[in-house]
């Protein structure tokens, strides 16, 4: 299995980059910040479908180095967000002001790009991409639907959360629920994506946000993003949802799932409002795993929605996203809780693992 590659551009008879223009509207460039997030380590896992061996890595950014005949949507010196939701602008979904789940989107972990070959080889046979972009390698190729420019005033090792992490959870609250103002919101799990729904539930102005982790040391994060207050289930003696009712009056609007475990996204169902309420699927539920629910808990009238990528169309709207970080609508810092050399990568994993920290950020 390949988590990354050598810090020098991948040349030599191991390791070999090929070339971008074996297939028209492709662009390579450099990546120089790039995060570590729960998708890669679903993946190692086999939570998520992927080819192996593969490159792994999919919330980044960095700057085009060249570009494939008939690309026009950048240029080389450009800073740019690879997608791993890519947004081809043809597809039933990218016509659909409604829809963002692109088509094209490599669910099937095809490892392809849309010419039908991987970019990387090792040893003359091919490493297959991940989710359209593959990131934990200096230099990288990816479709021109994958990928966008962003402002020349961005930070990478920031905005490259937009990548990913952040975009989904404060998607989930802004785009995909539409939190709004007064509103009594409750978040399940407090990650980066669930801190990011806390984010974004603040911005939509509502006025209590309950956070739900079995992880205490999660909370002073959780509350100083936005959380009003944050339970720990393994104290309670009640279900959840009963405990949430009784504490807001039966006042739920929206409950968020930013976990992904079958258990978790019925307790954040059958906690919001049982007529009006919203509950949003924002954690990745394992691929293999069936869900068995009552389903009086949506004949009741609660909406049960899914969420990928926050709901954003990915090309148009992430360079609105790092405008409005510019423009401290929002502060990525607070989910940055490490930065490393990218020569660092298995320790940033570890601290995945651990529990330790948000968001570890590698850097080139």
């Amino acid at each position: 299995m390949l988590l990354s590659t050598r810090q020098s551009r991948p040349q030599s008879e191991n390791f070999s980059l090929l070339n971008q223009e074996r297939s028209n509207m492709s662009t390579s460039g450099k990546i120089l910040a790039t995060g570590i997030c729960r998708t890669d380590d679903h993946a190692i896992k086999g939570d998520l479908a992927a080819k192996f061996p593969v490159i792994l890595g999919h919330e980044a950014a960095g700057i085009v180095e060249s570009i494939g005949e008939g690309v026009t949507t950048v240029k080389p010196g450009d800073k740019v967000i690879p997608l791993c939701l890519p947004q081809c602008g043809q597809c039933s979904s990218c016509i659909n002001p409604n829809g963002n789940f692109c088509e094209k989107a490599d669910i099937t972990g095809k490892g392809v790009l849309s010419d039908g070959t991987s970019r990387f080889t090792c040893r003359g046979k091919p490493v297959y991409q991940f989710s359209s972009t593959s990131t934990f390698t200096e230099f990288t190729v990816v479709d021109e639907i994958a990928i966008t420019k962003i402002d020349a005033d961005a930070p990478l090792e920031k905005v490259c959360l937009i990548g990913c992490g952040f975009s989904t959870g404060y998607g989930a609250a802004m785009k995909t629920a539409k939190v709004t103002p007064g509103s009594t919101c409750v978040v399940f799990g407090l990650g980066g994506v669930g801190l990011s729904v806390i984010m974004g539930c603040k911005v939509a102005g509502a006025s209590r946000i309950i956070g739900i982790d079995i992880n205490k040391d999660k909370f002073e994060k959780a509350k100083a993003v936005g959380a009003t207050e944050c339970i720990n289930p393994k104290d309670l003696t009640k279900p959840i949802s009963e405990v949430l009712k009784e504490m807001t009056d039966n006042s739920v609007g929206y409950t968020f799932e930013a976990i992904g475990r079958p258990e978790t996204l019925i307790d954040a169902l059958a906690s919001c409002h049982m007529s009006y309420g919203t509950s949003v699927i924002v954690g990745l539920p394992p691929s293999s795993k069936m869900l068995t629910y009552d389903p009086m808990l949506l004949f009741t009238g609660r909406t049960w929605k899914g969420c990928t990528f926050g709901g954003w169309k990915s090309k148009d709207d992430l360079p609105i996203l790092v405008s409005d970080y510019l423009a401290k609508k929002f502060d990525l810092d607070q989910l940055i809780t490490h930065v490393l050399p990218f020569t660092k990568i298995k320790e940033g994993f570890d601290l995945l693992y651990k529990g330790e920290g948000i968001r570890t950020v590698l850097v080139m």
